[in-house]
């Protein structure tokens, strides 16, 4: 599971814009927006959220659902559940 505001922090992190984040994981650049514009968590073709997801891993990014660790080293930034 990914959340659109994961897939905004990873496209942060990295520095790029939506358009290179569609080229980088094979998809449209209309795909990348109605994935961030979602409201909470990601719906939408398993193969093409596979596919984001793989992007952002190959570039660096890791994807941390709640409640589990990191399994990478470095620095990062998680979410926490609002006060």
């Amino acid at each position: 599971m990914i959340t659109a505001a994961q897939l905004r922090a990873a496209r942060a992190l990295l520095g790029i814009d939506q358009r290179s984040l569609a080229a980088m994981a094979g998809v449209s650049l209309p795909t990348i927006q109605r994935m961030e514009a979602s409201d909470g968590t990601v719906r939408g073709v398993v193969d093409t959220l596979v596919k984001v997801i793989d992007a952002l891993d190959a570039s660096g990014v890791e994807l941390i659902g709640p409640g589990q660790p990191s399994q990478a080293q470095g620095r990062g930034v998680r979410l926490k559940e609002p006060a």
